[in-house]
């Protein structure tokens, strides 16, 4: 009787400790969708926005976001950023060191990377480096991942296609995938950031590759070297997202503050956004402006290339993380949820 009674236990703490583990749980399907934490939003195609955020929720929206439908998800990990390189092909990161892909344009997810997986990847990938200073430092750090679990987060992605992009995180993690996220090269001793500052933003300007982060970091990825090299913008606030400008490059952060670069990182120039919160979304428009918005709700936008930001108005102001621009329409995400809103007219 009581091997009858340990093993019940033993399965219902097995059965629980799955359905405590977002990896191992689906996504609940939920009426309130729209109104869930979202903290990123991308064009699949023409026709189609995807927004992705908290407990694994994403949804596709044909209609410029004024209504939306749930994509099935195969855990619930709460989700940062995605990426569509096509109207079918998009990618996803989040917590957990979870890492999603999608080739029906948004509607289904399956499941390329995990913390775990993502942990002992770095692991055995460091131990065949050379012996040296650096690479016992960083096997150390590695070690402690692994023993700690799961719990490091991907905070963005870039893709330059639909087989090739980088996704990158907390304290100093990104990873290099090839062939669609079937095989991931961690990229871990490949970046000048000795402190394991986390990476928050990656992208491309220019025909070169950028990263921005934690205490003022920036870097560049150098060809020759296959390696992301420092970038001093003048600036030691966390900057959290970058934005192609056309012919320049956007670093915006904490405080409204930002610089904008014209050179291809060499020189950084202050940009008076008009802005006082942290600035947490930025796009540019089919016609060059460019758009930021800061954790307060408040947007503006610069109709020459970021020399000069205006104030746009909004029906209210609530927090935002990420935005995107239809034909005639604004779509805003943040804690608060998805809101469609007529585009405000010059």
């Amino acid at each position: 009787m009581k091997q009858h009674l340990l093993l019940a236990c033993c399965l219902f703490a097995l059965c629980f400790a799955s359905l405590a583990d977002p990896l191992g749980r689906p996504a609940r399907e939920s009426r309130l969708l729209e109104q869930r934490l979202i903290n990123g939003i991308d064009h699949a195609g023409l026709n189609r926005l995807v927004a992705a955020g908290q407990r694994g929720h994403i949804a596709y929206s044909d209609d410029q976001g004024q209504h939306w439908t749930q994509a099935r998800v195969p855990l619930s990990s709460d989700l940062t950023a995605l990426q569509f390189v096509d109207a079918k092909r998009g990618y996803a990161v989040g917590h957990d060191g979870v890492v999603l892909g999608s080739s029906d344009g948004g509607a289904s997810w399956q499941q390329l990377l995990d913390g775990r997986r993502a942990n002992q990847l770095l692991l055995d990938h460091l131990k065949k480096l050379p012996a040296g200073k650096e690479r016992e430092a960083l096997l150390a750090e590695a070690e402690r991942n692994l023993a700690a679990g799961p719990d490091k987060p991907f905070l963005d992605l870039f893709f330059t296609s639909g087989d090739e992009g980088f996704v990158v995180g907390a304290y100093n993690l990104i990873f290099q995938t090839r062939d669609g996220g079937k095989t991931w090269t961690p990229w871990f001793e490949r970046t000048d950031n000795p402190r394991l500052l986390n990476l928050y933003a990656i992208r491309a300007q220019g025909g070169s590759l950028f990263i921005a982060g934690e205490a003022g970091l920036l870097m560049k990825l150098d060809a020759k070297s296959q390696r992301f090299v420092t970038l001093d913008a003048g600036y030691k606030g966390s900057f959290f997202g970058l934005l192609d400008a056309g012919d320049a490059l956007l670093a915006h952060g904490m405080r409204g503050n930002a610089r904008l670069s014209r050179d291809g990182g060499k020189s950084w120039t202050p940009v008076t956004t008009g802005l006082a919160a942290s600035i947490t979304a930025s796009t540019r428009s089919r016609d060059g402006a460019l758009w930021l918005a800061d954790q307060g709700g408040n947007l503006v936008r610069s109709r020459d290339g970021g020399a000069s930001f205006q104030r746009v108005a909004l029906p209210e102001g609530v927090p935002l993380a990420t935005l995107a621009l239809t034909a005639d329409r604004l779509v805003l995400g943040g804690a608060r949820g998805l809101r469609s809103v007529a585009l405000p007219t010059p």
